[in-house]
């Protein structure tokens, strides 16, 4: 298990920030709980208002769920470049299965993916990512308030 604390995750978000500019999206939409501390900051970073949230369940603290639940629809009225957010591609079942439902009925939008982390044997690559990841990730997020 690594720790991965807010000073890491602090210029990690910078970099990202930096790689996704070229992107430039017109909202976000964070993946609860994991990718809502990354989305907060990015959309500071990129200075953007039109911030929306997704849950998914396939984790129980590090154990794996037989089947991923999505709760809650996006609706982005303006938009036509989303930038979606995780904290992590572990599996990539998350990511996979996200990107795939926005793209039900939201065929204008473009959407691309950033995690902080990806591991290698993740079934779903985003399109841009920070940390090649070989263990679990211990967040500081999940730590230090946990």
């Amino acid at each position: 298990m690594k720790y991965y604390s807010y000073e890491n995750f602090k210029s990690d978000t910078i970099e990202l920030i930096e790689q996704v500019k070229e992107f430039n999206p017109h909202a976000i939409l964070g993946i609860a709980r994991g990718g809502l501390t990354l989305c907060h900051a990015v959309a500071e970073g990129l200075d953007i208002r039109e911030v929306q949230t997704i849950r998914t369940e396939l984790y129980d603290k590090n154990c794996k769920r037989d089947s991923l639940n999505v709760f809650g629809d996006c609706d982005f009225k303006e938009a036509k470049r989303v930038l979606v957010l995780d904290d992590i591609s572990d599996s990539g079942e998350t990511l996979k299965v996200i990107m795939d439902y926005l793209a039900c009925g939201n065929e204008d939008i473009e959407f691309k993916s950033a995690t902080l982390f990806y591991k290698k044997t993740s079934v779903y690559e985003p399109h841009y990512w920070i940390n090649e990841a070989n263990d679990w990730i211990d967040f500081f997020w999940e730590r230090d308030f946990g």
